[in-house]
């Protein structure tokens, strides 16, 4: 394209034209669009060939007054292929045509945010350039503090299980333990608990060692996990120790025959290294008070005392309080 400067003419390239208007329309004398901007050509598809008037609703000024000028006139319209945003321009006479600068003013941002606009969609000069960079930083920084939210969400919420998780087993600890007792004496839920102790277990740490004891230990919890519900909370209190609750479940019969099962599985040998470790273990169990539990604290000391009954008894056994 040939633009006279001054007294003398320059070549611009399409290449430059589009760089520097990326929304403009070249149209011939009889109306019809030449060549388009690339974002007007990523926004509105081909208008190549349409004339002005089936392209935009023109709303200032008339359609052959555009065609007509012989000087720059404002222009404003609306392009049926994006109806949702008004255009505002300026018109100046070609050689033989038309060369239309477009810009959507205020609307910018809109735009943007509407078809994903980023930078290069816009003229350098454009003010909503600045708009797009802001847009670009907003989504980027937007982006980092999600990534970052879920980062500190996942720690925190991997230091919260870990407060309440015994590190060996996977069991929970002692503070869980405390806060499902509290929760249930609230709640004025019945409850059965069970207090379980390993019997002989020292003799596997001397004689083995004490990683065949924590083997041991762990496999205790699989085992207590598997036969205890969903909804059960089995913790490690310490050492050989653990404490089975079993909500909604007061009736001493289930509460024997899942003592029985587990007992009758840790007494079975334990592999580890060749080596066939032997345990079995005590039960102590304590029921709650129907619709006017007991303190959580005198449960536990119920089942207790039972735990030593069954150990005085000749261990592998189950008592109740």
């Amino acid at each position: 394209m040939t633009v006279a400067l001054g007294h003398a003419p320059a070549v611009l390239t399409q290449d430059a034209l589009d760089a520097l208007m990326p929304m403009h329309l070249r149209l011939s004398r009889d109306g019809r669009v030449r060549a388009m901007g690339p974002t007007l050509a990523r926004l509105c598809g081909g208008l190549t060939g349409q004339t002005l008037s089936a392209a935009a609703d023109v709303r200032r000024p008339f359609a052959r007054d555009i065609l007509a000028a012989t000087a720059p006139v404002p222009v404003s319209l609306v392009l049926r292929a994006l109806p949702d945003c008004a255009l505002t321009g300026i018109a100046v006479p070609l050689g033989d045509g038309i060369l239309i600068d477009l810009s959507a003013g205020i609307g910018t941002l809109d735009l943007i945010r509407r078809h994903g606009m980023t930078a290069a969609d816009l003229a350098p000069t454009n003010l909503g350039l600045d708009l797009a960079y802001l847009r670009e930083a907003n989504d980027a920084v937007q982006a980092e503090l999600m990534r970052v939210t879920r980062k500190t969400r996942a720690a925190r919420e991997t230091a919260e299980e870990q407060a309440v998780t015994d590190t060996l087993t996977g069991l929970r600890n002692r503070r869980a333990l405390d806060a499902v007792l509290k929760r249930l004496v609230r709640g004025n839920t019945p409850f059965a608990l069970a207090h379980l102790d390993l019997d002989w277990f020292k003799a596997v740490n001397d004689t083995h060692g004490h990683a065949a004891g924590d083997h041991v230990l762990r496999s205790v919890a699989r085992i207590l996990l598997d036969e205890t519900r969903a909804g059960d909370t089995v913790a490690r209190i310490g050492g050989d120790e653990f404490v089975l609750v079993f909500p909604g479940l007061v009736d001493p019969e289930p509460l024997r025959g899942i003592g029985g099962r587990i007992l009758a599985r840790i007494e079975a040998p334990i592999a580890f290294e060749g080596a066939a470790c032997r345990v079995s273990a005590s039960i102590g169990i304590a029921v709650s008070g129907g619709a006017d539990p007991d303190r959580a604290g005198d449960l536990l000391a119920e089942a207790d005392r039972a735990l030593y009954a069954s150990k005085e008894a000749g261990r592998g056994r189950i008592s109740f309080a």
